[in-house]
């Protein structure tokens, strides 16, 4: 079973994420009071905690929303989901919009460890349905 293990939000942009008891996703912006919030195709991010495992061990601690992630979760393959794919996450619905992305002048983990997982394995959406998610929130691929 996939499930949501953390949500993240950072109020400013250029700064780490930090984890939050619950986020609001709206549709035509993204999560309410993050920095990256906007009506573009990457309103919100999520990575997998299977991914970031690939990581432990290389001498930084890994805090949900290290990353920039806005969710973190378990159980669910997002790196190999198609584009247009449709999550349920909780209450809300999101649909996938991109895989990966450029990594911006090699972020602080690349320059300390050497490699980055979000640039290949982290996913954006943008809001279907609003609504609250929430740690431990059951995420469901909906069929269309």
């Amino acid at each position: 079973m996939a499930e949501v293990v953390s949500v993240n939000i950072s109020e400013k942009k250029g700064t780490v994420k930090h984890e939050v008891d619950e986020i609001r996703l709206k549709i035509n912006h993204g999560i309410v009071g993050d920095a990256h919030a906007g009506n573009w195709h990457r309103q919100i991010s999520l990575l997998a905690e299977e991914s970031i495992d690939t990581m432990r061990g290389n001498g930084i601690e890994l805090v949900n929303g290290i990353f920039a992630e806005n969710i973190n979760t378990v159980g669910i393959d997002l790196k190999n989901l198609p584009v247009g794919t449709w999550l349920k996450v909780g209450e809300t619905v999101i649909e996938v919009t991109q895989i990966g992305k450029e990594c911006h002048n090699d972020c602080e983990i690349k320059k300390k460890v050497g490699k980055c997982v979000m640039p290949t394995e982290g996913i954006f959406a943008i809001v279907i349905k609003e609504g609250i998610v929430r740690k431990g929130d059951i995420i469901e691929i909906l069929e269309r």
